[in-house]
């Protein structure tokens, strides 16, 4: 297998654990709220989920309990940000801190140790197409991955309940004068958020690297939160923006084994160097960040 084909082949799985996480951040920042937990919220899903499958509970169940553990954490984060209007960013940062420090007190037991992963699913008639074929032989997760994708943008696209969050985002005053619940709402997307935080930690731990190892996210959490802006609070582009990534990620392990002249630190860096490149472009743009930007965005809102 080529280069080329190795990353085509494994872009979308490495790709998942940033899609799912940006996908629920992408709810939590349209309807006003910036959670930066996102890496403890992963961190945490990670332990429990491979703690539950080593002791033989399954996939599916751990899945659902690393879920549970992001909504936890989630809760945390709405019971300061969003009951008693607590700053959001030193929220957020100290619920990452909480659930990094959980997952390695939880998982300390369990340190490199492995497990068995999910089976591989072919996409029938065109899994046997010659270099891109590959990219159609995934496990179930990336899959139901991209359904996410499509169902969050045609809800945001079509849907009552997407015009609302998005409404809610952009004014939260004027949502609660025409009747909506603005702060039961925003709870809402802060636990779907912490849910697919948590599949997302879960997915890197028993599927796409089924070990445990303390600090395994090595800041996935954040690169997905840049893939938001990245993105511009738009589905598609941070669908996009994920394969990008995951392709980086891959591309340094290919340069690795083929020995290239480069020290292996700098490839490993290589995926949060794109990130803070891709960053600095995407804000210097001030009107694409005005006309796709969340108003409210990060500011508290109470009675």
């Amino acid at each position: 297998m080529s280069g080329i084909e190795f990353i085509l082949a494994g872009m979308l799985s490495a790709a998942t654990p940033f899609l799912l996480a940006a996908l629920g951040e992408l709810v939590v920042e349209r309807t006003g709220v910036l959670n930066l937990g996102l890496e403890g919220m992963m961190a945490l899903g990670a332990a429990i989920g491979f703690i539950v499958v080593f002791e033989g509970g399954g996939h599916v169940a751990a899945f659902a309990a690393a879920g549970f553990a992001g909504v936890g954490l989630a809760l945390v984060f709405a019971g300061l940000a969003l009951g008693l209007r607590a700053n959001q960013v030193a929220v957020g940062l100290a619920v990452g801190i909480l659930g990094q420090g959980l997952s390695s007190l939880v998982g300390n037991s369990y340190e490199s140790l492995t497990i068995t992963g999910l089976p591989k699913l072919a996409f029938p008639g065109l899994s046997d197409l010659p270099v891109v074929g590959g990219m159609f032989v995934q496990d179930i997760i990336v899959w139901l991955s991209l359904v996410a994708t499509a169902l969050i943008w045609a809800m945001f696209r079509y849907s009552r309940l997407g015009l609302i969050l998005r409404a809610i985002g952009e004014n939260p005053a004027a949502a609660r004068a025409i009747g909506y619940r603005v702060t039961a709402l925003r709870l809402c997307a802060v636990m779907f958020g912490g849910a697919m935080a948590g599949f997302a930690g879960a997915y890197a731990a028993t599927v796409y690297t089924p070990l445990w190892a303390d600090g395994m996210i090595a800041g996935r959490g954040w690169i997905a939160l840049a893939l938001v802006v990245f993105g511009t609070w738009l589905t598609g582009r941070i669908f996009f923006g994920a394969c990008l990534f995951g392709a980086v990620s891959l591309a340094s392990l290919v340069a690795q084994t083929e020995n290239w002249a480069v020290p292996s630190q700098l490839l490993s860096s290589l995926p949060y160097i794109v990130t803070i490149v891709v960053l600095g472009i995407i804000t210097s743009n001030k009107r694409l960040l005005k006309v796709n930007g969340v108003a409210s965005l990060g500011e508290p809102f109470g009675p």
